[in-house]
């Protein structure tokens, strides 16, 4: 861990074993054929980047958070945790009380993106009713959906709403798209809604030059006006972004910039996360 007062801190990163019989995988998540908890760690480690929050990977597990428990249980200093909830289950606010009840839970998540979905859906609208009463943020991939994350957002004002990764679709492998920030404006105009703040996450994976990615800053820049940086959190998105940049590549991209100030740096980095999410690596 770094032992300066500023916390550099992951706003999003995944842990996964190979595919087992034990503990099969549902489906595919591009990056390494494992990233465990200690490789995760490592890695932090190797980049002095001090905790991060772990988020269950759906295209792997699906609603099944046990493997993201276990690394807390290695880890319990390092990972503030987040699960995504079965909009299609019945028992959605006992799901969530029985989350939140354990040690390192931070957040919930919803997958707009798995799906067709409206915003009168029964389940979606009920996962957001139980992050409020739990009093956690409730993480939204709603890259492709701004519209309906949108509608979510304003039927729960008093539910924090994050939208993951910047909100814009980013690609798994090279190359980027032609238009990476063609969803730009849209995303922009959910600033309007007090309730949501925004991961700018994976945003080297968009970027068409290479590192440390300086297109990156003109649109980035526009996302910081809009929120105020008290309402972004930095994070790379490890291990989605491996064909793309390395995991150094995706935190020194924000330290070498002269974009932003070491003010700016310190809020974005780790301040704005901490106060979202009332945790801070060291808790355990």
């Amino acid at each position: 861990m770094t032992t300066s007062q500023m916390q550099t801190i992951d706003c999003q990163v995944h842990c996964y074993e190979r595919d087992r019989p034990e503990r099969p995988w549902v489906g595919f998540l591009q990056g390494p054929d494992e990233v465990t908890g200690d490789d995760m760690v490592a890695a932090m480690d190797s980049v002095g980047v001090d905790g991060a929050i772990l988020i269950s990977p759906f295209s792997m597990y699906r609603y099944d958070a046990s493997y993201a428990l276990e690394v807390y249980s290695k880890h319990p200093t390092r990972f503030g945790l987040v699960r995504p909830f079965d909009p299609h289950s019945d028992s959605i606010a006992e799901e969530m009380a029985e989350w939140t009840g354990n040690a390192g839970v931070i957040g919930a998540r919803i997958m707009l993106t798995a799906e067709p979905f409206e915003a009168d859906h029964p389940g979606l609208n009920r996962i957001l009713d139980a992050g409020a009463a739990a009093g956690v943020p409730v993480n939204v991939m709603c890259s492709t959906k701004l519209g309906l994350f949108g509608e979510l957002a304003r039927r729960h004002p008093n539910t924090l709403m994050v939208i993951d990764h910047l909100g814009i679709p980013q690609p798994p492998e090279p190359p980027p798209p032609a238009e990476p920030w063609a969803d730009l404006p849209e995303v922009l105009s959910l600033a309007a809604l007090d309730n949501v703040v925004i991961k700018i996450s994976g945003a080297g994976t968009l970027s068409q030059e290479p590192f440390p990615y300086p297109d990156i800053w003109e649109p980035l820049r526009q996302i910081f006006d809009a929120y105020g940086l008290d309402r972004c959190l930095w994070g790379t998105d490890w291990t989605r972004a491996t064909r793309l940049l390395n995991y150094e590549q995706g935190v020194e991209a924000f330290r070498v910039t002269d974009q932003l100030s070491d003010a700016e740096r310190e809020v974005l980095m780790g301040g704005t996360l901490k106060r979202v999410y009332k945790w801070s690596p060291g808790q355990g």
